[in-house]
């Protein structure tokens, strides 16, 4: 009779990773990167196709991801404590997929075992946003809201199948 098999890490609740196992949790999209607008008055979280000055906007990466804070005072240090109830982070999110409970999608590395399957999938922002040094004012940029339920869009009725990372023009009415 064999062993019983542990989990594997990314199974496990996030208050039981270790650091490694924690950072190697994200898949490398680049989502939570780009900025977002809040309306003062409703509160909504509007996002937009503009990525801080430290993405790599070819690979979805951060150019200096151990020294992030000193050049961006803001960025979001994810912890298991926040990541289930930060609303912003993009319903694919490892970190926000596991704070709630839920399975890794199959195009996660490591799932699949292929970092490159994220861009495939068409999740990362690789080569669909601008930095921040270029855009002006993110108002102009804004692609899609999504609330805290994590809908795409406002139509409940039917699921379109559509990416909802896919950027849309700044000029769109949508």
């Amino acid at each position: 009779m064999s062993a019983v098999k542990p989990k594997p890490f990314w199974e496990r609740p996030l208050d039981q990773l270790s650091r490694d196992e924690w950072e190697a949790l994200c898949d490398g999209c680049g989502q939570c990167c780009l900025h977002k607008v809040e309306d003062e008055d409703t509160g909504e979280i509007y996002h937009t196709n503009v990525a801080c000055k430290l993405l790599d906007l070819k690979t979805a990466q951060c150019s200096n991801y151990a020294g992030r804070r000193k050049f961006v005072p803001d960025c979001m240090k994810l912890t298991p404590e926040t990541a289930g109830r930060l609303s912003w982070l993009p319903p694919s999110c490892a970190y926000r997929l596991r704070a709630e409970g839920d399975p890794l999608p199959d195009w996660h590395y490591l799932v699949c075992g292929d970092r490159d399957a994220v861009h495939r999938a068409g999740m990362s922002v690789a080569g669909k946003v601008i930095s921040e040094t270029v855009a002006g004012p993110l108002e102009n940029h804004i692609v899609w809201p999504y609330g805290d339920d994590g809908d795409f869009d406002d139509d409940d009725d039917e699921d379109t199948g559509e990416n909802p990372w896919a950027v849309l023009p700044p000029d769109r009415k949508d």
